[in-house]
């Protein structure tokens, strides 16, 4: 059966598309977009009047966790999480036990996705044999089995031989190495954000610096290879005006921040907050200012949730001993959403970042409504209110510092190869 959507605002970046339009899906594509279509009583009809329709959102950035942590999160409960958040499309970091890094990890991820997924999954090799960050992973074997991107995300490579060879290796291939920027000489032993908070909570702090001497290293190498970098969750004023420069200087670098860092500071650490643990650590006001007209000028091209799923034992302890991280899927598109009723974003550019942007960026055929691409699309309603409820949410932990924040926006409707796999209820 195909599907028609009706009445919608069709919001499309990619193709300067904000007109209310209807979208006729045949199959797995997207057939047509036009007003007035007609169709006969084969196809369903949707009704979304009043609501927003973009391409499928993608998050480059997410942890499902399997294989071998499925006490935290599996590919099933991760992508339920995804489509009640209006993603269609995420990118799973290879820290996994054992961490991608060979085509077996690689097919066995694709095959449970296929099996169990209800969104598309698309994985991120290590750049790294175990993330040790010693000897470079069979990168060619890898893409071939189907990985878009490599990182060693969680680890920093300290060597920089071998993040340059790394580079220098992926550029046959052309696609991006996804940069952890972390000094660990410097990062070491440090729980959050170091400063004033950091002193008066008697918590060993991370200096911005950590951050901020590896992202300009590694746009050194990528200015040195010619290679595509691309900075994951970058947190510090620092890094944004690094990464403004070499842009302007042509260098081929893109960056992400995450909705985290640009709602909430070290001061949510207060009360020794666990779910306020993680890594890049939260910043300062000034930093959220910084982020956030790095947003507005386009130095930082996407948001991604950086969904970093824990089990309770994991956070509810000591914070030192606490993991880093917070789950982000279902609460992102919210925080995203209030970038537009501030001012900071047009919703155009804000439906770009988490939309076209990141197809661009791993070459996916996504990220558009174009006649005769795939039919992913999100239904979203920005005036609905929510709390977030973590016994409502589809992830499998529950670590979010959001829990009884009350939300504006949410995707009601979710649409994976012209199949729902997300619906509220809330359209007829």
């Amino acid at each position: 059966m195909g599907l028609l959507i009706k009445n919608s605002r069709v919001i499309d970046p990619a193709n300067n598309i904000d007109d209310n339009l209807d979208i006729l899906i045949d199959g797995i594509i997207i057939q047509k977009i036009a007003k007035g279509i007609k169709a006969d009583n084969s196809v369903k009809i949707i009704d979304a009047k009043g609501r927003i329709v973009t391409p499928g959102l993608i998050d480059i950035h997410t942890h499902l966790r399997e294989p071998g942590l499925e006490y935290k999160e599996t590919i099933r409960t991760g992508t339920m999480a995804a489509a009640a958040g209006g993603f269609t499309t995420i990118c799973c970091m290879p820290n996994t036990n054992p961490v991608n890094d060979n085509r077996a990890i690689t097919e066995f991820i694709l095959s449970k996705a296929e099996k169990e997924g209800i969104v598309n999954v698309l994985p991120i090799g290590a750049i790294t044999k175990g993330s040790a960050g010693r000897e470079i992973s069979e990168i060619g074997d890898m893409v071939g089995a189907g990985c878009i991107a490599f990182s060693d995300d969680g680890k920093a490579i300290m060597n920089a031989e071998v993040m340059r060879r790394a580079l220098e290796y992926v550029k046959a291939f052309d696609i991006p190495i996804i940069s952890h920027c972390e000094d660990a000489s410097l990062s070491h032993g440090g729980v959050m954000n170091e400063g004033f908070v950091s002193t008066t909570l008697g918590l060993r702090g991370i200096p911005k610096a950590a951050e901020e001497v590896m992202v300009a290293r590694d746009i050194a190498l990528s200015e040195l290879t010619g290679s595509r970098l691309h900075i994951a969750h970058i947190s510090t004023a620092g890094s944004v005006e690094l990464v403004r420069a070499a842009k302007k200087r042509g260098v081929k670098v893109t960056c992400e921040t995450c909705p985290h860092y640009f709602t909430l500071t070290e001061e949510n650490v207060i009360g020794y907050n666990t779910n306020a643990k993680v890594n890049p650590p939260l910043r300062t006001a000034e930093d959220i200012k910084a982020i956030k007209a790095g947003l507005k000028d386009g130095t930082i091209d996407i948001i991604a949730s950086d969904h970093a799923p824990h089990a309770s034992h994991e956070k509810e302890i000591e914070f030192d001993y606490a993991s880093f991280g917070m789950i982000g899927l279902e609460t992102s598109l919210s925080l995203i959403l209030n970038l537009v009723n501030e001012g900071v974003l047009t919703i155009s550019d804000a439906i770009s970042k988490t939309t076209i942007n990141s197809a661009r960026l791993l070459k996916l055929n996504k990220g558009t409504l174009r006649e005769g691409s795939d039919a992913d699309l999100t239904i979203i309603d920005t005036d609905k209110e929510w709390v977030v409820d973590v016994n409502n949410l589809k992830s499998k932990s529950k670590n979010t510092p959001y829990a009884g924040w009350k939300m504006k926006g949410k995707a009601v409707m979710t649409i994976v190869g012209g199949r729902i796999v997300h619906d509220t209820g809330d359209i007829k």
